[in-house]
């Protein structure tokens, strides 16, 4: 349970971290629950760092480190390209399935990729390749701080 809450927090972190760091860069912000896609910020909105996150990605980041936990002993001896790659993939399957499951509970998926030229079906973005591959490095680096407590 406790690892649970760990990965959790650590996700919420990471995301918040994230939509801010998105927002001062490229200048825009999903519309959090409208229908318009994506928000134009002005230099001080973007300057704000606002960060956000939804309720329900806690228990879906805490699940997702304890399944991805016993996957990282299995590859740990793999090269870092390949281990990078499986990441990649593997982070692409649980936040499409993740997002459907959503859509079918609530009606709608918290994050909605529908405005990007390289979604699928709104859940997943192709273009985060690179950041989900790197995202599944750094994760293998968390789970050896969270086992090592």
């Amino acid at each position: 349970m406790v690892r649970l809450v760990v990965y959790g927090a650590f996700g919420w972190c990471m995301e918040i971290l994230w939509t801010a760091s998105y927002a001062l860069v490229t200048g825009v912000r999903g519309d959090l629950g409208g229908d318009s896609g994506q928000l134009k910020l002005s230099r001080e909105q973007r300057l704000r760092l606002l960060g956000h996150t939804y309720v329900w990605m806690f228990p879906l980041y805490g699940a997702g480190g304890l399944l991805f936990e016993p996957i990282h002993e299995a590859i740990r001896g793999w090269p870092w390209l390949g281990r990078g790659a499986l990441w990649m993939v593997l982070i692409f399957v649980v936040e499409y399935v993740a997002g459907a499951a959503l859509c079918r509970l609530t009606g709608r998926c918290p994050w909605d990729y529908s405005y990007s030229r390289y979604h699928l079906h709104g859940l997943i973005r192709f273009d985060y390749m690179p950041v989900w591959f790197l995202f599944g490095l750094v994760l293998e680096r968390f789970h050896d701080a969270v086992a090592a407590m």
